[in-house]
């Protein structure tokens, strides 16, 4: 059962990581208007790199309580983070005919995400061992 702190600690880290999500998403989205969603790429690989990083630091270190952990993992980072956003902006480009920008949103945020967090992994767990 999880503590009350940690519940706390999810929570509030959600809420800060669901404002910057927003924020940056309309910052990307307002400077590189296009039919790709850049914002909610821009998240996705920006919240897949850091937790590759967190995760790295979690296995070369103890400096983190459990509640903190959960703040920037579980909250901050799904607060973040937009995959049901993905899937929605992904749907309305199917819908609107436009199949090649559908795909590319697909690859960039499957594979790229899945890049960045490897990335994130690897640079931390190269810097600490």
């Amino acid at each position: 059962m999880m503590s009350l702190q940690t519940i706390l600690a999810i929570g509030s880290g959600a809420f800060i990581g669901a404002v910057f999500r927003a924020y940056l998403n309309g910052v990307v989205n307002h400077h590189f208007p296009h039919t790709l969603p850049f914002g909610t790429l821009s998240v996705n690989l920006l919240g897949s790199f850091i937790i590759g990083v967190l995760f790295a630091y979690f296995t070369y270190t103890t400096f983190f309580s459990v509640q903190a952990k959960s703040f920037l993992t579980t909250g901050f980072l799904g607060g973040l983070t937009t995959y049901s956003t993905f899937a929605m902006e992904t749907f309305f480009l199917l819908s609107g005919g436009h199949i090649l920008m559908a795909m590319t949103n697909m690859a960039l945020n499957t594979f790229g995400t899945v890049a960045m967090a490897a990335s994130g992994y690897y640079m931390i767990r190269n810097w600490l061992s």
